[in-house]
């Protein structure tokens, strides 16, 4: 939403921060100001200077106003809301509209039965000798300061009081309208074309206004055609009315028309607004010439008043406000005064009536206000959250998760792997879960998906069953804004339930941890062990192996395995395996499968890989342990064999460590290196190991018994030591 600091300050004069000030307090109590830009010289309606005395444009403000606070979806509930920060004496709006001449029978308005409830207010002005003019004065100035596009005083006239209170209207041409208005629900297949051009076959639940023959405008979303204002109009009937959001809801969606207005309907409208915003509009219409006939026609639904304007006053005890809030880091904290002051300011009428408690009657239009913890929330926003002292409740004792440790670790490791956290959404739609999840066909009572009660939508209509789903939409979404090369990881909650006895419903909600990892690269770097295609499988089966090594498992490093077999459907066969930790499967890893990299129309080969947290949480960490250094020599051998394909480096150094020669102090491959089509089947291994004692210098005799061993032992794997 953009906002003009100097028609901010044209509501409120004496506000004396500067915009940049202004900026921040809004933002600090939750109206949030997420741009400041500069607009220039002024033209005699700004109260803010440029440091030489001379007057500026102000700023504009580009504000984001959440969907409960419409109330604030306007300058003059923007300006409430600085009068209310810095203590400011706000001045109500009161139109001043010249007498109307008396008619013998005014303008008929009804509202029909079957619109009961949809229509909560309607009132009506009838304006005559209208002339339809270009805008001028403040209207032409802030909205060439906006942007906003100028069509004429009667319908730019409508749209300043929008921007200005809040409070949706519109003007017709009267002499357009046959015998009168008519508030009604629409007749199925009935025709309406609209202000934009188009028409619209209507439903049978549509809200329109309507005169005695045919439909007028979508009531809440848009006027229509056959009535709009045009140069040649003489007399407007000027329309401001309260509709439910609900229908108009219905109605925006339905006929795929989001408006200035339908966004104000749907979030709840001020019921009170309208006669003051009628009379704005008639105010600014008759600047340009013309006459008022009769009096305001307001029509008011008793039952719709009640639950929105006329509600029951909330109890409030400034005690409560002390208890919920705590510290504050001023000396004199939050009185009552301060909290009086505060509601007042705010639009709340306060009746003290005990010692500390107040009958707080709320304003019209704050319908997101319904309960005592809602007024002191509104305390705490206005007075600051900044403000009070950071502590902890005494009563609630801060644990750490048992798995807070290993959560760290995992995290850490992956960070130094060149890896950025992420987080996705707790939600996925069925056709993921059927996807990315299979349960136990063993169990499948225990391990169904979760479904959500009021789901957002049919993508977000379970709760995740897995974190594949979210990790490829973040790397979608990085792909389509041309970053090539992400390296993204989520350690988060996974969801499955058990099924009551019947299946009617889920008895009981499950959660495990789980990682996710994705990476897609447009530059995959080559080896002499595989081409460049394969580097990405082949780095997330190290990162597996870098993750497991900081636990300890009870068969050691050789516990974690890896299989070609039993991949997920969801992953390329024969570009994917599972890793194994105990024999028991702990990753499944690989590239996407081609069917679902092109069916999410994805830019290049992405890479996964989903892992079972609850199996390495439930390892110890591996302890971090200090030697003391050996003051004798340390002996190098290095081994050259070739060998199998078949045979892995864990198997390899599994079978030396087996050898149990203490003096051995590590093994690690030096030099690996494969002709495929030169010599098919094998790799040549340059394997380094060191030797040392800390007690003695070893003897050559010793250390060629060592290697004797090493050779036989690597020539049983089928090995072939190389000259």
């Amino acid at each position: 939403m953009k906002v003009l600091t100097s028609w901010l300050r044209h509501y409120l004069p004496t506000l004396t921060v500067t915009d940049r000030q202004l900026a921040d307090d809004l933002t600090l109590r939750g109206i949030a100001v997420e741009g400041v830009h500069p607009l220039g010289e002024g033209n005699g309606h700004s109260g803010e200077t440029n440091g030489h005395g001379s007057e500026t444009n102000g700023h504009l403000f580009e504000m984001d106003i959440t969907t409960n606070r419409v109330d604030a979806m306007n300058h003059y509930g923007i300006v409430r809301e600085a009068a209310t920060i810095y203590n400011l004496s706000l001045e109500p709006l009161h139109p001043k509209l010249p007498i109307g001449t008396l008619v013998d029978e005014p303008f008929s308005v009804r509202i029909d039965p079957s619109a009961r409830g949809l229509c909560g207010r309607f009132t009506a002005q009838v304006l005559r000798n209208i002339t339809v003019a270009p805008s001028s004065g403040l209207v032409a100035d802030y909205f060439t300061l906006l942007g906003q596009k100028q069509i004429s005083n009667a319908v730019d006239a409508s749209n300043f009081v929008l921007l200005g209170m809040g409070h949706p209207t519109h003007a017709f041409d009267l002499d357009k309208i046959e015998g009168g208005i008519v508030v009604r629900l629409a007749r199925k297949g009935e025709k309406l074309r609209l202000l934009d051009g188009t028409e619209r076959t209507l439903e049978a639940d549509d809200l329109v206004i309507a005169d005695e023959k045919k439909a007028l405008g979508l009531a809440g979303v848009m006027g229509g055609w056959d009535s709009m204002i045009t140069p040649e109009t003489k007399n407007i009937l000027v329309e401001a009315a309260w509709f439910d959001p609900a229908s108009v809801r219905r109605s925006s969606r339905r006929h795929l028309l989001h408006t200035d207005a339908s966004h104000r309907f749907e979030r709840g409208a001020d019921f009170n607004a309208a006669p003051l915003a009628n009379a704005l509009v008639s105010q600014l219409i008759l600047q340009s010439g013309g006459s008022i006939e009769g009096e305001l026609i307001d029509l008011v639904d008793p039952e719709v008043a009640a639950r929105t304007s006329t509600r029951p006053p909330i109890e409030l005890s400034a005690r409560q406000v002390q208890r919920h809030l705590g510290t504050t880091i001023d000396a004199d904290g939050l009185t009552g005064e301060i909290v009086s002051r505060f509601l007042t300011s705010l639009g709340c009428e306060l009746l003290l009536h005990g010692i500390d408690v107040y009958s707080v009657k709320l304003p019209s239009w704050r319908l997101d206000l319904e309960r005592e913890i809602d007024l002191i929330e509104e305390v705490a926003r206005v007075y600051g959250y900044n403000r009070f002292a950071n502590t902890l409740p005494t009563a609630l004792p801060v644990t750490e998760s048992p798995s807070a440790a290993a959560e760290r670790t995992v995290r850490q490791r992956l960070l130094e792997l060149g890896f950025s956290e992420a987080v996705s959404s707790t939600f996925a739609g069925n056709a993921d879960a059927a996807l990315f999840y299979e349960s136990n066909p063993a169990r499948p009572a225990e391990n169904r998906t979760v479904p959500m009660e009021n789901p957002l939508s049919e993508e977000a209509s379970l709760l995740r069953p897995s974190l594949v789903p979210g990790m490829l939409t973040m790397l979608s979404h990085n792909l389509n804004r041309d970053v090539r090369e992400v390296r993204l990881f989520e350690q988060g909650q996974v969801f499955t339930g058990t099924a009551a006895p019947d299946a009617a419903y889920i008895a009981e909600v499950h959660e495990t941890p789980q990682l996710s990892l994705g990476i897609t690269t447009a530059s995959p770097s080559e080896s002499r062990l595989y081409p460049a295609a394969d580097a990405p499988i082949f780095e997330l089966k190290g990162v597996i192996e870098s993750l497991v090594s900081r636990f300890t498992p009870p068969g050691g490093a050789s516990a974690l395995t890896f299989t070609a077999t039993g991949a997920p459907a969801w992953l390329e066969p024969g570009r994917s395996a599972v890793a194994l930790l105990d024999n028991q499967p702990l990753a499944s890893f690989g590239e996407l499968s081609t069917t679902e990299r092109e069916a999410r129309k994805l830019r290049q080969p992405v890479y996964l890989a989903q892992l079972d947290l609850a199996q390495l949480h439930a390892l110890p960490l591996r302890r971090v342990t200090a030697h003391e250094l050996s003051r004798f020599q340390a002996v190098e051998r290095d081994f050259s064999f070739v060998l199998p394909d078949a045979v892995q480096f864990h198997t390899i150094a599994a079978t030396v460590d087996a050898l149990a020669i203490s003096e051995l102090q590590s093994r690690k491959p030096v030099e690996i290196w494969r002709d495929a089509k030169k010599y098919p089947g094998v790799y040549s291994l340059l394997l380094r190991t060191v030797f040392q004692s800390h007690d003695r210098t070893l003897r050559d005799e010793e250390l060629t018994t060592w290697s004797s061993r090493i050779i036989d032992a690597l020539t049983a794997l089928g090995g072939t030591l190389r000259a």
